[in-house]
């Protein structure tokens, strides 16, 4: 199985999950927002399937996708050092502007 960081390398899935933040959706609608085919969009919501990161609802025919934020909190927190490595040069940068006259 490929790692979370291999899922989201691809910017379509990234892009469908963005599309899913803001609640389920049918496939259909992911195809008409992504532009690309059903097939192609079936694709990726398989890996991201298989990577935990979306989940699906059948209802009659219609199949609704939803995120599922708990590998979203995982790699959160496997980025939660590098993020305060970011807040500490800010911070420095912030402090060597501070000091620098107009």
């Amino acid at each position: 199985m490929a790692s979370i960081f291999e899922v989201l390398a691809e910017p379509s899935r990234r892009e469908i999950l963005d599309l899913l933040r803001t609640g389920e959706r049918p496939v259909n609608d992911l195809v008409d927002q992504l532009r690309l085919t059903q097939p192609t969009v079936s694709k990726h919501l398989k890996v991201l399937r298989g990577a935990g990161l979306v989940e699906v609802r059948q209802d009659a025919q219609r199949r609704w996708y939803r995120l599922r934020l708990e590998p979203l909190a995982e790699l959160d927190t496997w980025l939660e050092p590098y993020r305060r490595l970011w807040t500490s040069s800010l911070d420095a940068l912030e402090q060597h502007l501070d000091t620098m006259e107009d």
